[in-house]
C-alpha cells in the first residue's frame, strides 16, 4: 500500500512505526505544526514527526487542509489510503475523495461508543468494563463512519488514562496493519442507538468533588493520570492525586479518616479514598510515606 498517514500524539506515531514495519510505503505524513513547550517554551516536533524525520519521510504541516495549495500537495502523491490517527484537523470532503480506499481512521473506542476526542478517558470516568479500537472508514460526521474492523480489550480496576492509551495503541497498530492487508473490507455502518460523544477534558474538570462517592473520585483519579492531573487542597496548598483506590469507611466528604504508613484515608460522598500518590505544586510525584515526611497529617484534617 502507498499511504499518506495524518497523526499527531504517540498513539499515532506507535500506527505509523507498525506500519512502516509491515513493509509499507508512506511518502507522506501529515502532523500538527511544532507547539512551544517545556519550561524555555521552545518549538517541539510532534511524536508523529520525530517518527516520520527518523524514517526520512517528507513532513508536511498545513494550518488547514482546506485550501488548494494543501489539497494539490496530497494528490501528487497519488496514495491508495490515507490512515488517520488523532490528527487534530478536520479533512474536508475534497480530501476523504482523494485516495482509491479512501481515509481510514483509528479511533480508540468501541463506536458508536465514545466518538469525539477523549474516547479513553471517557471511558473510565463511566466506569465502562471494556473498550477497544476502531478501524473506520471516514465521512463527513464526527465519528460516524462505518467500521471496517474492530478489536476489544478490557478496562482494569488499576488502569489509568496512560495505561489504557498504551494498551490502545498498540492494538490500534496491530488493526490497521491488519485491515490494510484485507481491503476491501466490508464496511459496517454504526448503530443509530449506544451513541455517545466524548468531549475534550479540561483544566477544570480536575478538582475533586469529595461528596461524589468513592468509587467515582477513583476513576476519576485514574482518568486524569496523567492530564490533566485530579487535584485537591490541603490547607489552600494545591495538590495532585496521582493513584487512588476506593475502600469501606464513612465521615464527613474531604476529611481525613486514617493516616498510614504508606496510605491517607479520606472520606468521600460514600465509602472512602486511599490515597497513594501525591504531589504538591512544583513539587516531584512521591508516595505518601515520602509526602507524609515532609507534610504531616493526622485525622480530622480536611481537603478541599
Amino acid at each position: 500500500m502507498r499511504i499518506i498517514f495524518a497523526g499527531t500524539p504517540e498513539f499515532a506515531a506507535v500506527a505509523l512505526r507498525a506500519l512502516l514495519a509491515a513493509g509499507h510505503a508512506v511518502p507522506l505524513v501529515l502532523t500538527q505544526p511544532d507547539r512551544p513547550a517545556g519550561r524555555g517554551m521552545t518549538l517541539q516536533p510532534s511524536a508523529v514527526k520525530r517518527v516520520a524525520s527518523e524514517a526520512g519521510i517528507a513532513v508536511f504541516q498545513p494550518a488547514t487542509l482546506k485550501d488548494a495549495g494543501a489539497q494539490a500537495r496530497l494528490r501528487e502523491v497519488t496514495a491508495d489510503v490515507m490512515v488517520v490517527a488523532a490528527y487534530g484537523l478536520i479533512l474536508p470532503q475534497a480530501v476523504l475523495d482523494l485516495p482509491r480506499f479512501g481515509c481510514l481512521n483509528i479511533h480508540a473506542s468501541l463506536l458508536p461508543r465514545w466518538r469525539g476526542a477523549a474516547p479513553i478517558q471517557r471511558a473510565i470516568l463511566a466506569g465502562d468494563e471494556e473498550t477497544g479500537v476502531c478501524i473506520m472508514q471516514m465521512e463527513a460526521g464526527l465519528d460516524t463512519g462505518p467500521v471496517l474492523l474492530a478489536g476489544r480489550t478490557p478496562i482494569r480496576d488499576d488502569d489509568t488514562a496512560a495505561s489504557l492509551h498504551d494498551r490502545l495503541a498498540v492494538l490500534g497498530g496491530e488493526l490497521i496493519v491488519d485491515a490494510l492487508g484485507r481491503l476491501p473490507l466490508p464496511a459496517v455502518a454504526q448503530p443509530e442507538t449506544g451513541v455517545t460523544y466524548a468531549a475534550k477534558l479540561e483544566k477544570s474538570e480536575a478538582p475533586l468533588d469529595w461528596t461524589q462517592s468513592a468509587e467515582q473520585l477513583a476513576r476519576r483519579v485514574r482518568a486524569f493520570n496523567p492530564f490533566p492531573g485530579a487535584t485537591a487542597q490541603l490547607d489552600g496548598v494545591p495538590l495532585k492525586i496521582w493513584q487512588a483506590v476506593a475502600v469501606p469507611g464513612q465521615g464527613e466528604p474531604g476529611v481525613v479518616l486514617a493516616v498510614e504508613r504508606d496510605a491517607l484515608v479520606v472520606a468521600c460522598g460514600s465509602g472512602a479514598l486511599r490515597l497513594g500518590e501525591l504531589q504538591k505544586a512544583g513539587g516531584r510525584r512521591l508516595g505518601v510515606a515520602q509526602f507524609l515526611a515532609g507534610t504531616p497529617l493526622r485525622p480530622g484534617q480536611r481537603l478541599a
